[in-house]
């Protein structure tokens, strides 16, 4: 990989803009300075804890497609420091992205932990591999526990990534994460409870 993100996403048209609005300077020492052969820990990490992350790819017409892809938490695996991939589930049969794909492979995922308001961006290109081309691979991406009708599988080979500024992600909670928040509360209230009812049935009994 060894590619800057900026190296990508700054196009000419992009870098004068910069330029007009006096963040070029900043942004090309970030070109100079950041770039990263492969996924560190802390992407790897990030990855693994995610359960939902969004797919832009880019049709023959030239529109943009973006997709919401979710499953189980670390449903989207890391293959090592330069490949994630996940099992691509049986939906509504619209095949847009593996459409756009077919035709052209270079696609930007983009995952957000919106707790923590950190954000992932990136560019990479895909590759659908059918469920029979590979079993090894298949073996790496199944899912443990969890009800679904695999399709095929889509690897995703990384050319750069950036985090983005945690600047406007709202924070929200799943139901789990809440729920985890709340256990202690719920625990000390049960006890309560219980409590009480053993001091109403004393006095019941006097």
């Amino acid at each position: 990989m060894a590619r800057n993100y900026a190296e990508i996403a700054f196009t000419d048209a992009v870098k004068k803009l910069q330029e007009k609005h006096g963040s070029r300077s900043g942004y090309d020492r970030m070109e100079k300075n950041q770039v990263v052969d492969g996924l560190t820990i802390n992407e790897v990490m990030f990855i693994r804890d995610r359960d939902s992350f969004y797919l832009a790819s880019t049709g023959s017409t030239g529109y943009p497609y973006i997709q919401h892809r979710g499953g189980p938490k670390g449903f989207l695996k890391v293959l090592d420091t330069k490949r994630i991939g996940f099992i691509d589930f049986t939906g509504n049969k619209q095949y847009v992205s593996v459409g756009n794909i077919a035709t052209n492979t270079k696609v930007s995922l983009i995952m957000v932990d919106y707790p923590r308001r950190a954000r992932l961006k990136i560019y990479a290109k895909a590759k659908v591999v059918f469920l029979e081309e590979d079993p090894v691979l298949l073996d790496q991406l199944v899912l443990d526990e969890y009800k679904f009708k695999p399709e095929r599988m889509i690897v995703f080979t990384i050319e750069a990534f950036d985090w983005n500024c945690p600047q406007h992600i709202i924070p929200r909670y799943t139901i789990d994460q809440i729920n985890d928040v709340l256990a202690s509360q719920k625990d000390y209230m049960t006890k309560l409870e219980a409590q009480v009812q053993t001091l109403q049935n004393k006095i019941k009994e006097l």
